[in-house]
């Protein structure tokens, strides 16, 4: 075998039950299904005299986090979004995205003044499905990484 490494060691692979979001007080907001960050990068184009050759620099990125929360009671974040609506003075929040490891480890990334972006549900209802609310926040401070997975190699 050439590559010996291809297939990590697959008793350290995670599934969505290591995982967990939790809010800035780093309580487990434990109604929340699935979580998702992303970081889109926008690069600025240019080309030079003498090269044909489109070239690309960093311009500037945005981090997104989306997350499903499944509806079985009343919580803060729809109070605070339904009289941010009313008031209309907007909400931020801080969150926490963990995965922990097998061997006790934890990859942990903080995201800052989070804000309401794009559509939110209010209400999504459904026959026969469990009925969810989809959030999708804009992230307006680098996120933070304050810890990574280790593997114990052996």
């Amino acid at each position: 075998m050439v590559n010996t490494q291809a297939a990590g060691d697959a008793r350290h692979a995670r599934t969505g039950k290591d995982g967990a979001i939790y809010n800035a007080a780093g309580i487990l907001i434990a109604t929340v299904e699935s979580f998702t960050s992303n970081v889109s990068w926008n690069n600025s184009k240019y080309s030079v005299l003498g090269d044909a050759q489109e070239h690309e620099t960093a311009n500037t990125f945005a981090v997104n986090l989306t997350m499903s929360q499944v509806v079985v009671e009343d919580d803060a974040f729809i109070v605070e979004l339904v009289e941010a609506m009313e008031t209309q003075i907007m909400p931020s929040w801080n969150f926490q995205g963990s995965l922990q490891g097998r061997n006790g480890s934890e990859e942990r990334l903080s995201y800052y003044e989070c804000v309401p972006s794009g559509q939110v549900d209010l209400q999504n209802i459904a026959v026969g499905d469990v009925i969810k609310r989809n959030w999708n926040f804009f992230v307006n401070r680098p996120p933070k990484l304050s810890s990574l997975l280790s593997v114990d190699r052996g």
